[in-house]
């Protein structure tokens, strides 16, 4: 869901030829920061994304003509009453929880028998219990001989030392401490979101003015997109955490388990946590409905519900409600929820996921920051073609073959031949031209291409073998390794369209052409100069007169060449390469009588 709009919105916050080091050490001084000023910054965060959550409804609120203020206010108070409400009841649920579970020691104590005879009576599991209770045994021993003092007869002594009962001052001070933070924290969040959502405009203005004053348009689209986005997932992570936490009350009180608006609640918070919440949620009523159930009856149900519930949510309704992912890779999901753990304890485990997700819109954004989309988001790192490109470099066929095959679930090879594979071979043509790619690399990189070739399904098993008459083509590699690794592309292409083609390498210019050949391809990825193309040309046609030559200039975009003499068409893509090719008339019955025809019309891509 949280994918950008336009990629190409970027706000110039900081500038892109700063230096790494300086960066850095700017995030090392800025987490330093965050975490020793954590009782400041995370009522902040909590504040900004309840902001996100109530933004929707105030805007609701707008369309009927309330007034801003009215709206904030009222939307703001039914909020915190409402939480303060919500922890009321938890505390009466923990309360009286702890009140019935002395009572359910004795179903723990017969449990905890039957297993131990399940175990056998001189298995492993008595003999750990045994040495447990021995060593329980000599600790309280010891404890108890600390406590013990001599008599004047050498009699020990027990001597109990009493605390004064507490005054009035003392017991209101023990209730009262444990609270003072939580509700200073809970205080600062209601401040914080009030006047968040009072000044948004204004707040938004000036990180307008901030971040990128000088561009409105794409600054003010990024924040829109951003806040929109952020919004509508925040939103509806809440109403399903919410639904979940709903129906888990709902199945535990039918079951009988106690307290289940209790757990209930627990599961929907817990579920904001990433792939573990649903896990501790479901272990404490499984834990109660153990000590509670004198059988197994409650605990099996309880299991079975979680492991009915959770996946429908988290499978099913989850991608319809707000996509196929949260928009973070899953190893940046784990990586978070550790980072926020150890920056803020709990409360940063909560809110790991929505703060990471605020990071990657970040990212996408302000290109000083794209680092954060990349390094955190579930967009491929590396487009088709430099995964290709990359894979081919490595010399690694069985990956690249995968990820051709998953493309061609959903396209042809053609589409696969010009949109991935070709542009991998430019890149690589790139960098031969930049004097980083050798020659013995270049070759490695074509023979990993052909075992890629080979890995994919076989022309002929999908359209048969050539029918008869049908025009057979020699692909001819002009210079480099990486021109035969276009030619090897494009033959396999021919095959997919039914035609004969056969390939030779760029030392095989100076064979025979055989009688059979009545088109020749002249596949360029190197630079095609005008003297090499004249040159090359002059050759062919001597060698083999009547011919009909293509030359097909990988490297250029379309438009880029002209088409020299002696050269029937020129063609920079391979679509409008099997286009020049087939265009070609059928041979006659005696390919050494092919008349020289003329040029065969220009198609799609030729110059």
């Amino acid at each position: 869901m949280l994918r950008s709009g336009d990629p190409s919105i970027k706000m110039p916050l900081l500038g892109s030829g700063q230096d790494r080091l300086v960066t850095f050490f700017a995030a090392i001084a800025i987490v330093t920061v965050i975490y020793l000023g954590r009782d400041v910054f995370v009522p902040i965060a909590v504040a900004i994304l309840l902001a996100f959550v109530l933004a929707p409804v105030i805007m609701v609120l707008r369309r009927i003509r309330i007034p801003r203020t009215a709206a904030v206010v009222a939307v703001v108070l039914v909020t915190f009453l409402g939480l303060m409400a919500l922890g009321g009841m938890i505390a009466l649920q923990v309360t009286d929880l702890v009140a019935e579970l002395p009572q359910y020691r004795m179903n723990m104590r017969d449990k905890i028998k039957s297993l131990k005879e399940a175990a056998g009576g001189s298995g492993t599991f008595e003999r750990t219990m045994d040495l447990i209770q021995d060593l329980s045994r000599e600790i309280d021993g010891a404890e108890a001989g600390q406590g013990l003092a001599g008599a004047a007869d050498g009699r020990p002594v027990l001597v109990e030392v009493h605390q004064p009962p507490p005054g009035t001052l003392g017991t209101l001070s023990a209730v009262v401490a444990p609270l003072l933070h939580p509700l200073a924290t809970f205080g600062i969040v209601f401040i914080f979101v009030l006047f968040i959502l009072l000044q948004r405009e204004d707040l938004r203005n000036r990180f307008v003015r901030l971040a990128g004053a000088h561009d409105l348009q794409r600054t003010t689209a990024a924040l829109d997109d951003a806040g929109s986005r952020l919004s509508r997932f925040f939103l509806a992570q809440v109403a399903l955490n919410a639904a979940f936490g709903v129906v888990i009350g709902l199945g535990l009180w039918a079951i009988g388990v106690p307290s289940p608006f209790l757990w209930g609640l627990a599961a929907a918070v817990l579920r904001f946590v990433p792939y573990i919440g649903a896990a501790i949620a479901a272990a404490l009523p499984i834990g109660l409905a153990l000590a509670v159930d004198p059988g197994w009856t409650m605990v099996l149900s309880t299991a079975a519900l979680f492991l009915v519930v959770e996946p429908v949510v988290g499978h099913v309704i989850e991608p319809l409600l707000y996509g196929r992912s949260t928009g973070l890779s899953p190893v940046a999901v784990i990586a978070a929820a550790t980072f926020w753990t150890w920056l803020w304890g709990p409360v940063g485990l909560l809110l790991s996921t929505p703060l990471t997700l605020c990071l990657v819109v970040l990212g996408r954004h302000v290109e000083s920051l794209e680092f954060l989309d990349v390094a955190l988001g579930d967009q491929p790192p590396l487009s088709a073609s430099e995964l290709l490109y990359q894979r081919l470099l490595a010399g690694d066929p069985l990956e690249a073959a995968a990820a051709a095959e998953e493309h061609l679930k959903q396209n042809s090879f053609a589409d696969y031949a010009d949109s991935v594979a070709l542009p991998a071979l430019r890149l690589a043509q790139r960098d031969a031209a930049r004097g980083v790619l050798d020659d013995a690399r270049q070759v490695r990189l074509k023979e990993t291409l052909a075992e890629l070739l080979d890995y994919l399904p076989d022309p002929d098993d999908l359209v048969g073998p050539p029918a008869e008459g049908t025009p057979h083509v020699l692909v001819l590699s002009a210079r480099s390794a990486l021109d035969e690794a276009a030619a090897l592309l494009f033959a396999h292409r021919l095959r997919q369209s039914g035609l004969r083609c056969e390939t030779r390498s760029r030392g095989g210019l100076g064979r025979p052409v055989g009688e059979e050949v009545n088109l020749l391809v002249l596949s360029y990825l190197s630079p095609a100069t005008p003297a090499h193309r004249r040159y090359t040309i002059r050759r062919l046609k001597r060698d083999a007169p009547g011919r009909r030559v293509i030359v097909a200039d990988w490297g250029i975009d379309e438009g880029q060449t002209e088409r020299l003499e002696g050269e029937d068409a020129v063609v920079t893509s391979i679509a409008a390469a099997v286009e020049a090719v087939e265009a070609v008339p059928a041979p006659s019955a005696s390919a050494s009588a092919v008349p020289a025809a003329a040029p065969a019309p220009l198609r799609a891509g030729a110059a």
